[in-house]
C-alpha cells in the first residue's frame, strides 16, 4: 500500500475499533446482573486466548510467542486486568458516554507517568496538555468531593491503570516483542486471574444460551479492538489516530440515550474537548520534535 493511503487505510481500521469497543461496552450492559464484573473478564479471556492462539497456529506466527518475559508480562497484566475490571465496573454504573470520555484521558496519565516508567522528560507543553485534561475531568465527572459517586472513580481509575499498561506495552514492543507474544499472554493471564477472582466468593454462574452470545462479542470484540488499534498506529501518526478514536464519544453518547434512555448533557462534550485538546497538543509537540 503507497504511503499516500495510509491515512485512510489507518482510519479504517480505526472504524472497526471503535465498532469493538462499543459493542463490547453494549454487550456488557446487556448481562449486567446475570453476570459480575470477574466473570465477564474470566470469560472474555478464554474466548479471546482461544482466538489468539488459532490465528497464531493458522498463520505460522505461534514460534514469535516468547516464554522468556513472562514475568514482565505479568506485572503488565495486574494493572490490565485491574483497569479492565474497572471500566467494566464503570459501565454497569454510569452512563457509557460518561464511561467513555473518562477513559480517554489514560493518555494524560501517559504523559505524567513516563518520567517515572520511560525516562523522558515534563515540558511546559506536556504540562499544559495535563492541566486541560484534568479540567476537562472535572467538567465530565463534576465531583462532589463531599460523596464521590463509585462509577466515577472506577473510570477514572480505569484510565490510570491503562496509562501504565501502555507503558509496558511500549517497553515491550521497543525490546522486540511480537503482537502475537502480547496478545497471547495477555489473554492467558487475564484468563487465570478471572478466574482465581469470580470463584474467590464461592458462587459462579455459568454462561446460559442467553448470556453466551454477548460473552462470545465480548471476547472477540476485545482482540479486535486491540488488533484494529495497534494496526491503525503502525500505519500513520498518534496525531492522526487518536481524533478518530474520538469518534467513539458521540457514538456511544447517540447509543445510551437511543437505547438506554441515558442523558446527554452539553457538558460532557465540553470536557471531552478540553481533555482532547490536551492530547492534541501533546501529540503536536511530539510531531514538532519528529520533524524538526
Amino acid at each position: 500500500m503507497s504511503t499516500p493511503h495510509r491515512p485512510l487505510a489507518a482510519a479504517i481500521w480505526m472504524t472497526g475499533s471503535i465498532a469493538a469497543f462499543t459493542s463490547m461496552a453494549i454487550a456488557t450492559r446487556q448481562i449486567n446482573g446475570a453476570h459480575d464484573t470477574f466473570e465477564i473478564l474470566a470469560y472474555r479471556s478464554v474466548i479471546g486466548w482461544v482466538l489468539v492462539l488459532g490465528i497464531a497456529l493458522a498463520m505460522g506466527q505461534a514460534g514469535r510467542i516468547r516464554r522468556d518475559r513472562v514475568r514482565s508480562h505479568l506485572v503488565r497484566n495486574v494493572f490490565h486486568f485491574t483497569g479492565q475490571s474497572l471500566w467494566f465496573w464503570a459501565i454497569t454504573l454510569i452512563p457509557l458516554a460518561q464511561v467513555f470520555a473518562l477513559e480517554f484521558t489514560s493518555p494524560i496519565w501517559v504523559i505524567l507517568l513516563s518520567p517515572l516508567f520511560l525516562g523522558e522528560r515534563l515540558t511546559r507543553r506536556k504540562l499544559l496538555a495535563a492541566g486541560l485534561g484534568f479540567a476537562g475531568i472535572l467538567i465530565v465527572a463534576r465531583p462532589d468531593f463531599t460523596a464521590l459517586e463509585t462509577g466515577v472513580l472506577a473510570a477514572a481509575g480505569a484510565a490510570v491503570f491503562f496509562a501504565v499498561t501502555n507503558l509496558m506495552t511500549k517497553a515491550l514492543t521497543t525490546d522486540g516483542e511480537a503482537i502475537v507474544s502480547i496478545l497471547f499472554w495477555l489473554t492467558l493471564i487475564q484468563a487465570c486471574f478471572g478466574t482465581i477472582a469470580m470463584a474467590a466468593d464461592g458462587a459462579v454462574t455459568l454462561p446460559t444460551l442467553a448470556t453466551l452470545p454477548w460473552l462470545a462479542l465480548i471476547g472477540v470484540a476485545g482482540i479486535t479492538a486491540h488488533l484494529c488499534l495497534t494496526t491503525a498506529l503502525s500505519l500513520a501518526p498518534a496525531s492522526t489516530v487518536v481524533p478518530v478514536d474520538f469518534a467513539r464519544l458521540p457514538i456511544i453518547a447517540a447509543i445510551g440515550a437511543l437505547v438506554y434512555a441515558e442523558p446527554v448533557e452539553p457538558s460532557l462534550f465540553l470536557g471531552a474537548a478540553l481533555i482532547f485538546l490536551g492530547i492534541w497538543l501533546n501529540l503536536r509537540q511530539r510531531v514538532a520534535i519528529a520533524t524538526g
